[in-house]
């Protein structure tokens, strides 16, 4: 049986020392390196399958990292999993923003971190529109985006092409989460008017129109959105 690779990219010793421990215990292959230049050829050489990135890296650093691995067509579909400083919450929406897959932030527990990652690697890669299932069932909830009909508990609901492009983005990547300015750029279309906060606009009308499926959508404080999957009690 294959044992997934994580290449992590962390320059303080400790933190790194905690995270290779528990990763391998957990059966993964740890590679590690110490600053953004030495963690991005690692990544190009060994082509892991997720990378654990810190943003605070001397030399080049984690944001860059990340937005140069995205670039990369050999690199860009590996997931990335952010490590920040506690309370920087512009370093996450600008990480996510530039294309990182989660984020844990510091001080975190080592079953945090081993579920973050096991939680990440279970997701994949970014799913691209058209790859996206056209029909999603959640508890009741169903999206069918090929028909552009949404039923709750068998019910019929109207939503707008918007509406539906949004919901139909969130609920393909269960977990993820999403900035408003990479949720704009990606389902807002023709039909809509471009604001700061549109998005949020977007969001309260699902919500209403989701009814007792209305808490899925959840708000990540100070950084966007993302769409739950749970099976609902």
């Amino acid at each position: 049986m294959k044992r997934e690779q994580i290449v992590v990219i962390e320059d303080e010793n400790d933190i790194l020392d905690v995270i290779e421990y528990n990763l391998a215990r957990e059966g993964y292959r740890v590679r590690a390196f110490r600053d953004g230049e030495e963690g991005l050829e690692g990544v190009r050489r060994h082509a892991p399958d997720l990378v654990l990135l810190d943003l605070m890296l001397p030399g080049l650093d984690g944001i860059e990292v990340c937005r140069r691995l995205k670039q990369d067509p050999l690199t860009r579909s590996i997931p990335i999993l952010m490590v920040t400083a506690k309370g920087e919450e512009s370093d996450v929406v600008l990480g996510l923003g530039v294309g990182a897959d989660d984020y844990v932030t510091k001080p975190f527990s080592p079953k945090e971190l081993v579920a973050r990652v096991a939680a990440v690697m279970r997701r994949g890669p970014l799913k691209e529109d058209r790859g996206a299932g056209e029909r999603l069932s959640f508890d009741g909830l169903v999206v069918d985006v090929g028909r552009h009909e949404v039923t709750v508990d068998g019910a019929p609901i109207s939503f707008t092409a918007t509406e539906l492009r949004l919901l139909h983005f969130l609920a393909s990547h269960p977990g993820r989460v999403f900035t408003r300015d990479h949720l704009l750029s990606r389902v807002i279309g023709e039909d809509a008017v471009v604001l700061d906060r549109n998005i949020d606009v977007h969001i309260g009308a699902l919500r209403k129109k989701l009814g007792r499926h209305r808490d899925r959508i959840e708000t990540v404080r100070g950084v966007g959105y993302r769409f739950s999957d749970a099976v609902l009690a």
